[in-house]
């Protein structure tokens, strides 16, 4: 069944506009407490961590309302990485954590990831259930006044995650002498991931450092790595590192200032990781992934699969197959040894581990190489269309004349008001043919 609220990463949109409001924050804190409430587990804890939006000065207190409304008591840890929080739920033994970020998206955007007990993202059937709980009536879920829950905010949550991931590398790993770049999107990684760094010996060159509510991913961060590709060449870099605005994904640079997309990065840790016997099972990838990687891995004999577009999507078949690797081309990659969810900062940490011994970036993580691929975003009032006759027909005729020479994919954005259509194949004129066929069709 179709969910109303959540998408393939939690909620999202524009704020003040449709769900995105204080009155319907207070809902969706009221029926997450309420749910984890009714499970009868004794101690009902959530925390709760943003990113740097204006907005999350206003969903925030809107969101503690209802879950204490609920009888839950809260810590906030206020702007911390996504997986900072979904560490901290697990071993600080929380219900529920929940992070305000509209991840890669503009500031005026805002949203909700939520997190169980086990720093997993709630499964689709959990989302449904919380669902029909913010349509009921309000009064119906509201705790007496003894029960209301409690309030504190803990002001270690960065230092708390730091030492989370310093603890998953070696007491001497050491990046003496290397030179970084790092993009932190002004966004919720701006704190922790210049310290880290800079605590490992690191010569850090940051931007993106300084948010001021507005300029969250503008120009900057994974999504436009320009500023990382011109700093690297400027700074004559080692590698340069982007996060995007909830530093769940990551994409770098090499010393040559060439871009490293998460496919790549995802070869390189794979191959490592196989190498040192530390790889389980095989690799996932996505819709997403491109074909390059997939007969890089089948070359390699290493088992990959392919899951629905959304990180949520590969954990939960890593899960299912007991793999402890995968993740997305946008950046997106989940180092199952270690994280339940996305975390730039660590995956850049296990790629710096991998060159501290004064290896050229550039060298390491040539190891594939990728199929052309486009990807074209189209903004639709109603993602529907992708449905029409119209569109099905020119969809099926270009997968028609891309068959055996490359791979074609359409289909709705999960976060965004937009159709995603990406074409792969080392003939570009049928790949720029196919996407124009598909496209014409949507409005």
């Amino acid at each position: 069944m179709k969910k109303k609220y959540f998408g393939t990463d939690g909620i999202r949109g524009t704020v003040n506009i449709g769900n995105i409001n204080g009155e319907k924050f207070f809902k969706f804190g009221l029926a997450a407490g309420t749910y984890f409430k009714n499970l009868k587990k004794k101690k009902q804890v959530a925390i709760i961590a943003k990113d740097t939006r204006l907005s999350g000065y206003t969903l925030e207190p809107a969101l503690v309302s209802g879950l204490a409304s609920a009888g839950m008591h809260i810590f906030t840890l206020g702007p911390l990485p996504t997986n900072g929080l979904a560490m901290l739920t697990k071993k600080m033994k929380a219900n529920l954590g929940i992070m305000i970020t509209a991840s890669h998206n503009p500031f005026h955007d805002n949203g909700l990831k939520l997190f169980g007990p086990d720093g997993m993202k709630l499964s689709d059937k959990i989302e449904k259930k919380i669902e029909n709980l913010i349509d009921t009536k309000t009064t119906n879920h509201l705790s007496e006044s003894k029960s209301l829950g409690r309030v504190k905010r803990l002001e270690d949550g960065n230092k708390r995650y730091i030492d989370i991931l310093r603890n998953n590398f070696p007491d001497n790993f050491s990046l003496r002498g290397m030179r970084i770049v790092l993009d932190c999107a002004n966004g919720a990684g701006y704190k922790s991931a210049p310290r880290i760094l800079s605590d490992l010996g690191a010569k850090v060159f940051s931007t993106g450092v300084k948010p001021n509510g507005l300029n969250i991913n503008y120009n900057c961060g994974s999504t436009f790595p320009e500023i990382l590709r011109k700093y690297v060449r400027k700074f004559r870099a080692d590698i340069g590192i982007a996060l995007d605005g909830d530093a769940d994904r990551v994409i770098m640079c090499d010393e040559k200032a060439q871009i490293i997309d998460g496919d790549q990065i995802i070869a390189m840790i794979a191959k490592r990781w196989k190498r040192k016997k530390i790889l389980k099972g095989g690799v996932v990838g996505t819709l997403m992934s491109n074909y390059g990687l997939e007969k890089f891995f089948f070359n390699e004999k290493i088992n990959f699969k392919r899951s629905k577009v959304g990180d949520r999507y590969v954990k939960e078949m890593m899960r299912k197959y007991n793999y402890n690797l995968g993740g997305e081309q946008s950046g997106h990659i989940i180092l199952g040894k270690f994280a339940t969810t996305g975390d730039g900062l660590l995956v850049a940490l296990e790629t710096l581990f991998a060159l501290r011994k004064g290896k050229l970036a550039s060298k390491v993580f040539k190891v594939y190489k990728p199929v052309p691929q486009k990807l074209l975003n189209i903004k639709v009032k109603n993602k529907d269309v992708i449905n029409s006759i119209k569109c099905k027909k020119a969809i099926k005729k270009a997968n028609e004349l891309i068959k055996n020479n490359g791979r074609l994919l359409v289909r709705p954005s999960g976060t965004e008001p937009k159709i995603r259509i990406m074409c792969e194949s080392f003939d570009i004129s049928l790949m720029n043919k196919c996407i124009a066929m598909v496209k014409k069709t949507i409005h």
